[in-house]
């Protein structure tokens, strides 16, 4: 049975962000709010709890997941950028974008794409989750909740909770934050590629 904690959009409670990150220290998997859609997470380093993720979502083991970060020092750790990759990832953070880096030795390999040794980066322009990761005090190994056989995201906490409440370990609803994904940006070479629009402008990129 998972715990369900009611968040304040703007003015996240301090005593249940550390609650909610405690859940997540303890291997838990959680449901939170991000700025494009509702995201599942769970530790980096936590293989079991990932492999959980995967089933919940029907997942292959190619599939990529991203790490969502709390800022561009915190992505230095994890991925590789030049001057000007970091001077777009400065512009266009936090907001509502992922950013296909070549990844560090300090992203387990798992979690690389295993041709390209690149990672899924973003930071997310949400009160919430940046309040979590701040607590956390590391990126949340995460994926957007879109259930098997559906094309888009979970939008409700108290549906996520009826239909997953034995599968997962913490729900954090933070009201509504819509249903669609974020822009996709690779940046694996020098000129920036669209993978995928989303709800980001990616109109610069082109």
């Amino acid at each position: 049975m998972s715990q369900f904690f009611q968040i304040h959009q703007d003015n996240p409670q301090a005593r249940l962000v550390r609650q909610a990150v405690d859940i997540i220290r303890k291997g838990g998997i959680v449901v939170y709010p991000t700025d494009s859609a509702y995201a599942i997470g769970c530790r980096i380093g936590d293989k079991q709890s990932m492999d959980k993720i995967r089933a919940i979502r029907s997942l292959d083991k190619h599939h990529n997941f991203t790490l969502v970060c709390r800022d561009l020092s915190e992505i230095s750790v994890y991925a590789q950028t030049d001057n000007s990759h970091y001077r777009l990832l400065k512009a266009h953070t936090p907001g509502a974008y992922t950013f296909i880096l070549k990844a560090t030795r300090e992203v387990p390999k798992r979690l690389m794409h295993p041709k390209r040794k690149t990672i899924g980066i973003r930071i997310p322009d949400n009160p919430i989750a940046q309040a979590l990761l701040e607590e956390l005090g590391e990126p949340l190994l995460s994926s957007t909740l879109i259930l098997p056989n559906e094309e888009l995201p979970m939008t409700d906490p108290y549906e996520i909770r009826q239909l997953l409440e034995h599968q997962l370990d913490l729900i954090v609803d933070g009201g509504f934050c819509g249903f669609e994904a974020t822009t996709v940006i690779d940046f694996e070479d020098d000129i920036p590629i669209v993978v995928r629009k989303g709800l980001a402008d990616s109109s610069v990129f082109e």
